[in-house]
């Protein structure tokens, strides 16, 4: 997952009662953590690990579970780029399209020598109540679960009444080779789908205790554009007005300074509407009053006051490499700057660039075009979903625990679900602390016992949503 602000984005003082010494697993537990340890320790790291070595791994395990080999597809674009997809069978009795369990295999790159002495990333690692190594929140902790419990079902003769599809990929995290991509392109018969569960949404507690559940179901779409200043440039002793270097940093002031409009959609309105129940008084009222009326600019500048809710209300565009000059004796002649974009749902690109050319404010800067991208709709708030998570969500932590629909404001794979007409999902029931989130970071952990939470909310949700029967 690419920096995604899916979860809840209020953060809250937590305190954590680190376990000393982790009780006894029952048996699916144990099934889980064998599961999850096996994953972090092969290296699928993007640039330069193998993805299929995983795939391999957990496909021995369904083999060796009594899966038939019609059931399991291996596969992608080079030999250390693999895939894998598990079909568990229903009965059909529904008449509805499978479900699919999606998890990547692929992790961020992690160098022993960045982490604390005594951790090893592509180790497993107990400690103090936390699992530690590369991908234990990101995304191995997902795949272990939906590996254990689709075994577990298998163990148990449970019959759903929809197929099941666990489909496990490469390259989520930014490499050459994305799974889902090429899954959709090279054999999108294997995982059409209904809906997908999928990363992109989790658990946040406060005082140690579970206190929003989020379900992502909605993503930002990332693009780049290059802003470019020229001139003639000339001998730095006989300096001019028109320098390239400065107009183009009076430019990104200017869009810097510029907010888009307020672009909202079901998600984001259910997002503020949910978040106004547990918001200080006057951050409530603006969250209440910009579901009512978008254009309330007093709402709009209470809520964008806070840089993470100011994200999920419009277009953000920030300025994120520098580059001008070619000798420090010369008046620069071309100064360069990258604009980043993470526009909402829907945002034209090109309506992008007009509004950051007119922000520059006649500086005498280029802006790139704006690149031809496909946006996907947000995944819709069906009660065929929402009320599953919801009624699991109580069972497994208690009746005060809020669900709340979240719009990540970086990417999953769900984007090409979604833009293949897949809706996609975000949710997991991992509960963390908002404020020690470390994926893609130092000492990357997860709180046992939120893991087998995590294992038994899903275990339960799946069930929920495929509404199978036990054969004897």
């Amino acid at each position: 997952m690419r920096l995604v602000a899916a979860g809840l984005i209020v953060a809250f003082p937590v305190v954590l009662c680190a376990q000393t010494q982790q009780a006894a697993l029952r048996p699916e537990q144990q099934l889980a953590h064998d599961i999850y340890k096996e994953l972090i320790e092969i290296n699928t790291a993007d640039s330069v690990g193998n993805t299929t070595t995983a795939a391999n791994a957990v496909a021995k395990r369904f083999r060796d579970a009594g899966f038939p080999e019609t059931d399991i597809f291996e596969g992608g674009p080079r030999p250390d780029k693999g895939n894998l997809i598990v079909r568990y069978h229903g009965n059909g009795s529904s008449g509805r399209k499978p479900l699919m369990l999606l998890a990547h295999l692929d992790v961020v790159q992690a160098l022993k020598t960045d982490w604390s002495p005594d951790i090893d990333p592509f180790k497993f690692t107990e400690r103090d109540g936390y699992y530690y190594g590369r991908g234990t929140s990101d995304d191995k902790a997902m795949a272990s679960i939906f590996i254990a419990n689709l075994l577990r079902f298998k163990q148990e003769r449970y019959v759903p009444d929809r197929d099941i599809l666990l489909v496990l990929t490469a390259d989520e995290e930014g490499g050459p080779a994305n799974g889902v991509r090429w899954l959709i392109a090279n054999h999108r018969d294997k995982i059409d789908a209904a809906y997908a569960l999928n990363e992109g949404g989790g658990g946040s507690l406060r005082d140690g205790k579970p206190f929003i559940n989020s379900v992502g179901a909605a993503e930002k779409v990332s693009t780049n554009f290059t802003v470019t200043t020229n001139n003639r440039g000339g001998h730095s002793s006989v300096p001019r007005d028109d320098n390239a270097i400065y107009e183009l940093s009076q430019a990104l002031v200017n869009i810097g300074k510029y907010q888009f409009p307020v672009m909202l959609n079901e998600v984001t309105r259910a997002f503020f509407s949910n978040t106004a129940k547990i918001e200080k008084t006057d951050m409530a009222a603006a969250m209440r009053a910009i579901v009512a009326n978008p254009n309330d600019a007093k709402a709009s500048a209470t809520i964008s006051a806070d840089p993470r809710y100011r994200s999920m209300l419009r277009t953000i565009c920030v300025a994120t490499m520098l580059s001008g000059g070619h000798v420090r004796n010369a008046l620069p002649q071309t100064a360069t700057a990258n604009v980043n974009c993470r526009m909402a749902p829907g945002h034209d690109p090109a309506d992008v660039r007009a509004a950051l050319l007119k922000a520059a404010n006649d500086t005498g800067v280029k802006i790139s075009n704006a690149p031809a991208m496909e946006h996907a709709s947000p995944s819709p708030l069906s009660p065929e979903i929402m009320q599953p998570i919801a009624k699991v969500t109580r069972d497994v932590f208690g009746s005060n625990v809020l669900v709340i629909p979240t719009m990540g404001t970086g990417a999953t794979d769900s984007k090409y679900l979604r833009a293949a007409g897949i809706p996609g999902y975000g949710i997991s029931g991992l509960m963390g602390d908002p404020d020690d989130a470390r994926a893609h970071g130092k000492d990357e952990r997860v709180l046992i016992k939120s893991y087998y939470d995590s294992e038994d909310f899903l275990y339960r949700l799946v069930k929920e949503l495929s509404s199978g029967k036990v054969v004897p």
